[in-house]
């Protein structure tokens, strides 16, 4: 259960209602089922953008859904430190606590639908993991992890982490009252998230209760993608069918349309395509084959960062 919701939706601000007639709703371009895997030191995520083109994802390059499961006591993982350059790696918390660390001292700890945003930039070292009281208890962890790309002009710039605590993220409904969503970033029917891009982009959880319809404007020249977190529905205006694990890519429009059957968790995302050529390997998404095999010798030298001596303390 997202752990951002409010009492009463109908005292949000509302999406306008959008004219069925005039409105150039988008099709849906391909509907894919995310294949299950592990990342990590072994925690089960769902490869969402699995068999999907670059082109139709640009600008956004990888996303897990990470979880949802519900851990014994010992059980939670994490991730080594690994290193990252040329993109943006944005991890949105909805249940359980992941702390994060880098090498430039930056660090945090998440939960309940805060995030964590990271610009690798000219690149960095980072860890992620559970803290030690939920390595000892266990509990429930779900959470997402989207790579946005940076532009050409971009990729070296500094390192830097934004802390983005859940309440700070705009919430609206649906005219029907029958949906809320929570804006990180971008701009959604002129309410805009806290999240600070170089690409811009749209980011938004969204939750439809059963029969609520959401008819959400889009910018024309953002591609359009929405991932389902849990539940069944339907998605565009000729109702194919989609469940947990789905990603439905939408084709140019002006509007996005979805229809709730059960309880339905989305994660919706679209961007301003960069249309640069992309050299990507592991942690590394540069624009050249030799940008990348400059980024994996610089990492083997140290120059991406040093891993510190001892873990900082975390911090709100």
């Amino acid at each position: 259960m997202p752990a951002i919701t409010v009492d009463d939706v109908l005292v949000l601000p509302r999406l306008p209602r959008l004219d069925p007639v005039t409105t150039e709703f988008r099709a849906i371009r391909r509907l894919t089922t995310a294949p299950q895997g592990y990342e990590g030191e072994g925690f089960p995520v769902r490869r969402a953008f699995a068999g999907v083109p670059m082109s139709e994802l640009d600008p956004f390059i990888h996303l897990d859904q990470m979880g949802e499961v519900d851990y014994a006591p010992g059980e939670p993982k994490g991730t080594p430190w690994h290193p990252h350059r040329g993109f943006e790696t944005v991890t949105y918390m909805i249940d359980g606590i992941m702390d994060h660390q880098d090498s430039l001292g930056g660090g945090g700890s998440i939960s309940n639908s805060d995030t964590q945003w990271m610009t690798a930039g000219s690149g960095i070292l980072h860890i992620e993991a559970p803290p030690e009281h939920l390595v000892t208890s266990g509990g429930l962890f779900h959470g997402l992890q989207l790579w946005v790309n940076l532009p050409r002009a971009a990729k070296m710039i500094d390192p830097k982490y934004q802390d983005i605590r859940g309440t700070k993220a705009a919430l609206l409904t649906t005219p029907d009252g029958g949906g809320l969503i929570r804006v990180i970033a971008g701009e959604i029917a002129g309410h805009r998230g806290p999240g600070s891009t170089f690409t811009p982009i749209n980011l938004a959880h969204i939750t439809l209760q059963p029969g609520a319809r959401l008819d959400l404007p889009w910018q024309t020249d953002y591609n359009a993608l929405v991932y389902t977190l849990a539940g069944e529905g339907w998605v565009g205006t000729d109702m194919r069918p989609v469940r947990l694990g789905q990603l439905a890519t939408y084709g140019p429009g002006e509007a996005i349309r979805v229809e709730a059957k059960t309880e339905l968790d989305l994660f919706v995302m679209g961007g301003q395509p960069i249309r640069e050529p992309i050299a990507h390997y592991g942690p590394f998404v540069m624009n050249t084959q030799a940008e990348l095999k400059q980024a994996f010798e610089d990492f083997q030298k140290g120059r991406l960062g040093v891993i510190p001596a001892a873990r900082i303390p975390h911090t709100d």
